[in-house]
């Protein structure tokens, strides 16, 4: 699979282990552990909905050049009725 903005996604990941880290912080201190629970749902929500949207416009290009690329022939010239013709 591709991954066409390589740099977003180290921020993106980078970001997500830092506000995880706060979450086991304000989790181990034993304050406001409703606040940290949030975060690491928020976290995993946004991972899952960001992969799966990955996936869904990977499988969607991955159709439109399979239809786009249906009617061409590979080959040298064909059969050789197409070649009378």
């Amino acid at each position: 699979m591709e991954l066409p903005g390589l740099r977003t996604w180290v921020v993106f990941y980078l970001i997500s282990f830092v506000v995880l880290l706060w979450a086991a912080f304000l989790s181990s201190q034993g304050v406001m552990l409703w606040v940290s629970l949030l975060l690491v749902l928020i976290i995993i929500g946004l991972n899952f909905v960001t992969v799966m949207n990955q996936l869904k416009t990977h499988a969607a290009r991955k159709e439109l050049q399979r239809s786009l690329t249906s009617s061409f022939q590979r080959g040298a010239g064909g059969t050789e009725e197409e070649k009378k013709e």
